[in-house]
């Protein structure tokens, strides 16, 4: 099975090995479970994202006042 060696600064690791004792976990499984967890973080935003936008211009009617519409020119303050 592939493995992983990582560098941490000595306060980096105190910080993970905290964490790891948060969760009632060992070290290496936080940091197996970290990776995969921001992989399905990643995969959630896609979505959300993808969603909201699809849903846009219920919202914009739904709600007139809250935001611009989706039709709106931003600018360049939509930065």
């Amino acid at each position: 099975m592939p493995s992983l060696n990582v560098t941490f600064t000595d306060e980096e690791l105190e910080e993970v090995r905290a964490a790891a004792a948060a969760e009632g976990k060992s070290l290496k499984q936080y940091v197996h479970d970290l990776s995969l967890r921001e992989r399905l973080r990643r995969q959630f935003v896609r979505y959300a994202v993808s969603w909201g936008e699809a849903h846009r211009s219920e919202f914009d009617d739904a709600f007139p006042d809250e935001a611009p519409p989706a039709s709106a020119d931003r600018g360049a303050d939509a930065a």
